[in-house]
């Protein structure tokens, strides 16, 4: 990797604007982040189908209970990896060197996947979790080091960084769904004496492939980041702190070993899940716990230390919600939902693409010109946030009556999620991109990878509930699992709506 660690002012100037009016860096950090989503939202796509196909389709045959708790515990894992890849970014390794060894182990783990056996699929899901817990904090939060302290091009920035992540998004369940379930591969692989069973593990490997083209293009143009995420200076303390964290965590898995060979506790996938519940709570109680008695933050930085929580909450719940679409909602379109249109039949993960057909397709660069076009008439974060939530509602409260239009077998429009991934798309262009923004912003200085580390947290909750709702899809009424979504939403939108004022009178 050229130039990681360069002089101070080396770095992009403020009035470079060769991408698009934005940094030049921001175009490495957009194609790298492209093909690291495609690999992601690529094996996401087919992930719970393929653990919940039965055997002779080269399946896993998992029921949906334990498929959805190995699914959430995964997805929730991904995310809850990037609290340590922020902080060995910000104390040891800097957000540029972090980010290439996460894609390197990312693409390892994809590898790993495409292979057909059950250990290299856990050892899969392992190196995925490691891999993008050190590029996903560190990647985001070079966008921010792009720009200086008063650069009004940051939140446009993001959301043009943002419409990359959903190019990728939006390739990735068609190349690596057709891969995975598509019948006319299927018939391919058949043809050429190959196994159809094994066409998830292609689907898998396309994955890996799209992970090599991010690093490709991530070493092509990192000369274009400057100073951006240098490593920091050598510390011996931090090192026996590394060293610590490691022993701990393999003296807690020896533990948990040695209990299930003794027959104290069941290691199931049930009790994983729940005790992987525990800690998420313990981990979030315990950061913010440090955070505000840490003694010398300033009362600015106090103050905005608040925000972060306020929002910290309110993504927890949407990404709880918006997490549905890897599992319940990929579920729904499977076994629920008519996917054929004008005589072809294409695979049910296909829906997982419209979301980001819908951001591509228009919402990105809408919502970015629309933030630069208020200027100071833009509305808060927590504004942005309720009226995030409040779509989330709406979307869910279509799938109401999907659900009663299913119920006795019968196979719905897919409209039905059309509609529903249209709200949530409005929806998450009002939180997500923002919430990046907000948190490169706030965070103090000298914790910026790890604040954004736990931006993603909050995604890691979510993707842990979306995981366990998706777990009672065979035992709840359909109806009923999209009415308390719907009513969550609705609960947390007017929270958060009565929050704006006293938090902007707070940060005056």
């Amino acid at each position: 990797m050229a130039n990681v660690d360069l002089p101070p002012g080396a770095g992009p100037a403020d009035h470079d604007s060769a991408f698009f009016g934005h940094p030049r860096g921001l175009r490495t950090l957009f194609f790298t982040e492209m093909w690291e989503r495609f690999s992601y939202y690529g094996m996401r796509a087919i992930l719970i189908l393929f653990m919940t196909a039965p055997a002779a389709s080269g399946g896993l045959a998992f029921d949906v209970a334990h498929a959805g708790t190995v699914y959430g515990l995964y997805t929730a894992m991904v995310y809850l990896a990037c609290l340590p890849g922020g902080w060995l970014a910000d104390r040891w390794l800097g957000q540029r060197h972090a980010t290439f060894a996460g894609g390197v182990v990312i693409m390892s783990g994809h590898i790993a996947l495409a292979v057909p056996s059950l250990p290299s699929f856990y050892l899969g899901l392992v190196l995925l979790v490691i891999g993008t817990g050190l590029l996903k904090p560190n990647i985001s939060t070079l966008v921010g080091q792009l720009y200086g302290a008063g650069d009004t091009r940051r939140d446009a920035g993001y959301s043009l960084y943002y419409m990359g992540i959903n190019v990728g998004a939006f390739m990735a369940p068609l190349v690596c769904g057709w891969l995975g379930q598509g019948a006319g591969f299927r018939a391919l692989l058949g043809r050429l004496g190959i196994d159809p069973a094994l066409s998830w593990h292609f689907g898998f490997g396309a994955a890996a492939v799209g992970m090599a083209a991010g690093l490709l293009h991530y070493l092509h143009g990192s000369d274009y980041l400057g100073t951006a995420g240098a490593r920091p200076a050598p510390d011996d303390a931090v090192r026996r702190q590394l060293v610590r964290g490691v022993a701990g965590l393999v003296g807690l898995g020896g533990l948990c070993a040695v209990l299930g060979l003794l027959g104290v506790v069941e290691l199931s996938a049930a009790w994983i899940g729940n005790a992987f519940g525990v800690l998420l709570l313990i981990i979030t109680v315990a950061f913010f716990g440090w955070v505000f008695s840490y003694a010398e933050w300033s009362a600015e930085e106090r103050r905005r230390l608040v925000l972060v929580l306020v929002l910290f909450v309110g993504a927890t719940v949407f990404w709880s919600l918006y997490e549905q679409g890897g599992s319940t909602l990929n579920l729904f379109a499977q076994r629920n939902t008519d996917t054929s249109l004008f005589g072809f039949e294409f695979p049910a993960s296909w829906m997982q693409s419209l979301n980001p057909i819908f951001i591509i397709g228009g919402l990105a660069p809408a919502f970015a010109w629309l933030w630069l076009r208020l200027g100071p008439r833009e509305p808060s974060s927590p504004a942005k946030f309720a009226l995030g939530l409040l779509l989330m509602a709406l979307g869910y409260a279509v799938m109401v009556g999907a659900a009663v239009n299913a119920a006795g077998g019968v196979k719905v429009s897919p409209l039905w999620l059309t509609t529903m991934y249209f709200l949530h798309t409005i929806g998450e262009m009002c939180l997500s991109p923002v919430g990046l923004s907000a948190m490169s912003r706030l965070a103090p200085a000298r914790i910026a990878g790890l604040t954004m580390g736990i931006w993603f947290l909050a995604t890691s909750i979510g993707s842990y509930v979306g995981g366990r709702v998706a777990g009672l899809y065979d035992t709840l009424e359909l109806a009923t699992i999209f009415g308390v979504l719907t009513a969550v939403a609705v609960v947390a939108a007017v929270i958060m709506a009565a929050l704006v004022r006293p938090l902007r009178r707070a940060l005056a």
